[in-house]
């Protein structure tokens, strides 16, 4: 009798043991995308289609946007209802052009995000939404409000000390691997990453094992990966263009009624198809698709711009990626 039960016993756990493996590969799929900047391109609601089309079709656990997204006015009404199309869990992160008209306040609460900086659980993984869209001058942190970040470049782009003490204390709470977002990248766009990514290294050290994997931006509508000190950096491209920050040719891309209704075409350099990723999250590790698209002529090389604007390559793809989770 003792014998049967202790096998009964071992059956049953030995079952929840493979149950729990089950669970616990089941891995987590997401679309990223970055810097839409629907409202400001003639062909942005098909972007955003675009966009919500692929995580439909990829049956994704949720879609997140990294920021310069749409406003909220009359004109954003329709690309809010491409985005909604996607029934599933989206979240949002605050770009410094989504602050061009608004406080924090009011984009927070008009697109329903729980916060500036928030964090949330999927499967086996802990993400977090952080807001590098601050002033640092003259000894303040001041938040990015109606577009009064356009100063001197070394005042934007701050993560604030509250923000920072935060994120200390939620990537304490949680023992699941950790995957950030951000608009300002903080590798290379905030002027305090290294503040940030000494708190995200001494996390790993202090759990003992990589557990802050990577960390997503947008805004330099490039695209490259970094690995710092067993961190990996992805720049996710813009959706839509590079901004030249000088004149493009665009009228051999437009129309004069086009140009003149979009200004910002006039130094951009659009793509001719959206770019977003699609990124799947298991044990092993972490791996994005990307995509690609090509520039509407003049290109770069035609109206002879470097392969590079300043650090940031001047591209129209968004690479794969694969972080092996080796610890």
């Amino acid at each position: 009798m003792k014998t049967k039960l202790f096998y009964g016993i071992f059956i049953v756990l030995s079952m929840w043991g493979l149950y729990s493996c089950k669970q616990a590969e089941k891995p987590i799929k997401f679309a990223i995308v970055s810097d839409l900047h629907a409202p400001d391109l003639p062909d942005g609601r098909e972007r955003m289609q675009a966009v919500v089309d692929a995580a439909n079709a990829e049956n994704v656990d949720f879609l997140i946007q990294l920021g310069d997204f749409i406003r909220l006015d009359s004109v954003s009404q329709p690309l809010q209802k491409v985005w909604d199309q996607y029934k599933g869990e989206k979240y949002h992160v605050l770009g410094n052009h989504d602050l061009d008209k608004y406080s924090k306040e009011e984009f927070v609460a008009g697109f329903g995000m729980p916060g500036r900086y928030y964090s949330f659980d999927k499967g086996d993984f802990h993400f977090i939404v952080l807001d590098g869209n601050n002033l640092f001058d003259e000894g303040k942190y001041i938040p990015y409000n109606k577009a009064n970040y356009y100063v001197d470049s070394r005042k934007r782009a701050f993560m604030d000390p509250e923000q920072m003490e935060w994120l200390k204390k939620d990537l304490a709470s949680t023992i699941k691997r950790c995957i950030l977002f951000s608009h300002q990248s903080i590798d290379r766009a905030m002027n305090n990453g290294y503040d940030v990514r000494d708190i995200l290294e001494a996390e790993n050290k202090r759990a003992g094992f990589t557990k802050v994997v990577a960390a997503f931006s947008g805004h330099n509508h490039s695209n490259y990966t970094d690995v710092i000190n067993g961190i990996t950096y992805v720049q996710i491209n813009s959706a839509s263009y590079v901004w030249a920050d000088c004149e493009t040719q665009t009228e051999k891309r437009y129309p004069a009624e086009i140009n003149d209704k979009y200004s910002l075409l006039k130094y951009s350099l659009t793509f001719d198809k959206p770019l977003y990723g699609i990124v799947t999250l298991d044990h092993n590790g972490l791996s994005m698709k990307g995509t690609e698209a090509k520039f509407l002529p003049p290109t770069p090389s035609e109206i002879g711009l470097p392969e590079k604007l300043g650090s940031f390559p001047l591209v129209s793809f968004i690479k794969d990626v694969f972080v092996d989770f080796k610890d």
